[in-house]
């Protein structure tokens, strides 16, 4: 998925995979996932997907700061 957010790229494809978390199995309804990515110029950011009864029923990008971004590996450690 790629997106952009106030005049940067977020890209999964070309940036680099640092975490996933899931939640649920493959299908399920209620099931989600938060992927963490971090772009060729420094910034993170979180990609999320889910079920459509999950809190994501859509895929996003959303920008995180460093200081998000440790508190969130800190979180799903």
């Amino acid at each position: 998925m790629k997106k952009v957010i106030c005049k940067k790229v977020y890209d999964t494809e070309t940036s680099t995979f640092i975490k996933k978390v899931t939640y649920g199995v493959f299908g399920c309804a209620d099931g989600w996932e938060e992927c963490l990515f971090q772009t060729e110029s420094g910034h993170y950011f979180l990609y999320t997907n889910g079920g459509a009864e999950s809190k994501y029923p859509q895929e996003n990008i959303t920008r995180m700061s460093a200081e998000k971004k440790d508190a969130w590996l800190k979180a799903n450690a």
